[in-house]
């Protein structure tokens, strides 16, 4: 195996999980929201390098359906994290579930 097969199969993987670990240490010290947002936002980088063919080690399943997983994971944190703080959004929302 050659350096840039090497570097291309370790290289995504390496980026996501450092934005990952970056994320986490943002909710854990500074704001749940803004790191909520970002690990959103690297979940939705690993789909699109997923769906670009530079899997590497994010490649589990078919290139589609990692796509599709990781974008529908990576929203619905954006989304959550948004929502964390607006009272009045979440009880639209809660009143949704409710009778």
């Amino acid at each position: 195996m050659n350096e840039r097969t090497e570097r291309e199969r370790w290289g995504p993987y390496l980026l996501v999980l450092a934005g990952a670990v970056v994320s986490v240490v943002v909710i854990i010290m500074a704001n749940p929201r803004w790191g909520g947002f970002a690990l959103g936002g690297v979940i939705m980088v690993a789909a699109a390098l997923r769906f670009a063919g530079f899997g590497g080690q994010l490649a589990v399943r078919s290139r589609k359906i990692d796509a599709i997983t990781l974008s529908l994971f990576g929203f619905v944190l954006v989304l959550t994290s948004m929502l964390l703080y607006n009272n009045e959004l979440k009880a639209v929302i809660l009143s949704l579930f409710t009778q």
